[in-house]
């Protein structure tokens, strides 16, 4: 009966919740773009802007719902480097070399495209950051043309990223800070910590206390979707050899629970509600402008010389061998899907500005080079995969 009552793998069930989650993701934002250039738009555009309480239907969405969703990143994150393939040194080390070469060069060739233009060097990190719903929908398409060695290093690389890109949300797009607020979210964080090292299992009280501190990291000025990942910290885990994915982990039951509720709802409404931008009146200069310009070329550009050189040199000095079971060209393939940046890209870009009209450019940026970045590495994939059976 115990085994009957257990989840299914937490990695097996992620990949599938996110490889449906990212197509229905690609289709929220196809369905965004239509409605936004039809004669639906201004109900569109009015609707999200309509007040419920003290916040606007869209902040509600990004501001609130989003904390779920970096609250699932935060479990993922602790999930896998205290139980999983991110648990020892020897494992982190290609996926966060590859992940930080894979932040750095995008953010580079941002700056260098759009960073002389005064007010937009704010959004280097627009580009940094991969959408992985999105790059694993992709490969879900391509179903065993694509080694699962391929799929689990996109995941790791991730979700690296997603450290990465946290850390810069907290760190670089944080407005004043209120001292009063911020030291209620350090003394909700520390109950938190008590009710963990004195061994609470029950979920309640500390859904009820991250809602709190939400509320507190709101008010403090810093974004409030980074309780979302503080709260994550301190959910207890079960260590458990062999079966990550214990029923009797807390972090693994709240994991289990919100994936269903992220990937095919929270997600997919935050590509609706975020990908619409209206392209009535703009021209191809508008297309070539250096914000959007230098947001699809960190991506496209960006991410896979990034990833691709850190793994090449990785492997070619002996530090680390590419992806088990899986060519080059495969790799370069996966590597090309790295620029997808598509939620955490929006999301990002939302902070950067507060213009409507750069935060369009940000969107067209990020659509462009997530598109190419998407087809270019499904192709790649594809051919790849001939070849390889060919070779065989």
């Amino acid at each position: 009966m115990m085994i009957s009552k257990r989840p299914p793998s937490a990695l097996r069930a992620f990949l599938r919740s996110e490889a449906s989650g990212g197509i229905l993701l690609m289709g929220a934002a196809a369905l965004a773009l239509v409605v936004a250039n039809s004669p639906l738009a201004d109900t569109y555009f009015h609707t999200l802007h309509l007040m419920a309480g003290p916040m606007s239907l869209a902040h509600w969405i990004n501001d609130g719902l989003m904390a779920l969703f970096f609250l699932l990143v935060g479990l993922e994150i602790k999930r896998e480097f205290v139980d999983g393939h991110l648990s020892s040194w020897a494992d982190r080390g290609l996926p966060a070399i590859a992940a930080t070469a894979g932040m750095i060069v995008p953010a580079l060739i941002y700056l260098a495209i759009a960073g002389p233009v005064p007010g937009l060097a704010r959004g280097w990190a627009i580009p940094a950051a991969t959408d992985i719903a999105f790059a694993i929908g992709v490969m879900a398409i391509l179903g065993s043309r694509v080694p699962a060695s391929l799929k689990l290093f996109l995941t790791t690389v991730a979700i690296v990223d997603d450290m990465g890109a946290v850390a810069v949300i907290a760190l670089a797009y944080t407005s004043g800070i209120h001292g009063p607020a911020l030291l209620a979210a350090a003394i909700i964080m520390g109950v938190m910590f008590v009710l963990n090292r004195v061994g609470v299992q029950k979920l309640w009280p500390y859904l009820g206390l991250a809602v709190l501190l939400w509320l507190a990291v709101l008010l403090s000025g810093v974004h409030a979707t980074i309780a979302g990942v503080l709260a994550a910290s301190l959910i207890p885990i079960r260590v458990t050899p062999g079966a990550p994915d214990s029923a009797e982990s807390p972090l693994h039951r709240l994991e289990h629970g919100l994936h269903k509720w992220v990937a095919f709802g929270i997600v997919p409404l935050f590509g609706f509600a975020n990908a619409g931008v209206s392209l009535k009146g703009l021209g191809m200069e508008h297309l070539v402008a250096p914000l959007p310009l230098g947001v699809a070329g960190g991506l496209f550009l960006g991410k896979q010389l990034g990833v691709f050189l850190a793994v090449w040199l990785c492997a070619r000095f002996g530090i680390a061998q590419r992806p088990g079971g899986a060519t080059w060209l495969q790799t370069y393939g996966m590597c090309l899907l790295c620029g997808i940046g598509f939620t955490m890209s929006l999301f990002v870009g939302g902070l950067a500005f507060s213009d409507p009209l750069l935060i369009d450019e940000v969107k067209i940026g990020v659509l462009g080079g997530s598109l190419v970045s998407a087809l270019a590495g499904y192709l790649v994939l594809r051919v790849a995969a001939e070849r390889k059976k060919v070779q065989d």
